[in-house]
């Protein structure tokens, strides 16, 4: 992470006007996708950070208040949000008189926040998706599921999901 040294020394600033809201910036921070926003609820960063939620709600007050972080909301009872670590927040259009807020973010939960905690150890492993080598196109082989589908006919063949990387 490189700052400027305006924004540098705007941090040290923080840090002597609230030391909670400087510690909460750096644990954004260390989280924040290439995108700048992260999603992490109240309790897990109280959680990270060994503090209490109240010591969490004044922090990001200030450092919405102070311009460091912009937060959308995500549900309805605002203790998991989004925290954006720069001024734009890009919207859609409306959508029957609905804005969408559209950004891309690491996401952040504990274990405690899941419902099934208990199973977590003991997950069934997902179905995993192709992986394409730069320049190779995904072809379907094989019989299929039931009920027999008809062959695709020769330059149709469906385009199916897959990963593209260098594998």
């Amino acid at each position: 992470m490189q700052t400027e040294r305006a924004a540098h020394e705007a941090w040290a600033a923080l840090i002597g006007k609230s030391p909670a809201a400087a510690r909460i910036l750096h644990l954004l921070v260390a989280r924040v996708s290439d995108k700048n926003a992260v999603v992490m609820s109240q309790k897990t960063m109280a959680d990270l950070l060994g503090v209490s939620r109240d010591t969490i709600k004044r922090g990001i007050a200030l450092l919405r208040e102070d311009r460091w972080i912009a937060v959308r909301q995500i549900g309805d009872r605002g203790t998991v949000n989004a925290y954006v670590l720069n001024r734009n927040v890009v919207w859609s259009g409306p959508r029957d008189g609905i804005r969408y807020a559209l950004f891309s973010a690491n996401v952040v939960i504990s274990d405690q926040e899941q419902p099934d905690r208990d199973q977590l150890d003991d997950q069934v492993t997902l179905r995993a998706l192709p992986t394409l080598l730069p320049g190779e196109r995904q072809l379907p082989a094989g019989d299929g599921l039931p009920p027999p589908s008809q062959p695709s006919f020769p330059g149709l063949e469906p385009d199916l999901p897959a990963l593209e990387g260098d594998v």
